[in-house]
């Protein structure tokens, strides 16, 4: 018995690997998955970024907010003459930014690469109190 396909153009494998044992996913949920831990005055951010290389990744500090940013193409090296029958790597742009403060300076931050995750360090600054006064308009 054979299981009509959904579309027109759709091979025996496009239902195969639909099941739920292969399941069809949205990897760029599952990229950049990050751990925030405090430790001897500092944070430390590590980040899930398997797959691409240092020169891939670039971080930086714009008010106040750190920006992680990791791009990816397909390039010549990964171009392939034959038709694809699954495919999961992953080609594209991802970015998560974080709020860490005004005070934080880019030298302040110490960044590494290793084993697909980055881990950036920097130190837990105290805030800035902000103190509200009263400010009263002129009412002419």
């Amino acid at each position: 018995m054979q299981v009509p396909s959904k579309s027109v153009g759709i091979g025996l494998f496009d239902d195969f690997f639909d099941t739920p044992f292969f399941g069809r996913r949205d990897f760029s949920s599952a990229m950049m998955r990050t751990d925030v831990q405090e430790k001897d005055g500092n944070y430390i951010l590590d980040m899930d970024l398997p797959g691409f290389s240092r020169e891939d990744i670039k971080a930086e500090l714009e008010d106040g907010y750190l920006t992680i940013r990791a791009e990816k193409s397909g390039g010549k090296a990964q171009e392939s003459h034959g038709n694809y029958i699954f495919k999961e790597r992953y080609s594209g742009t991802c970015q998560r930014s974080f709020y860490v403060g005004d005070a934080l300076q880019q030298e302040d931050i110490k960044a590494a690469y290793k084993d697909g995750i980055l881990r950036l360090v920097f130190p837990k600054l105290p805030r800035r109190e902000i103190e509200e006064k009263k400010k009263y308009i002129a009412i002419e």
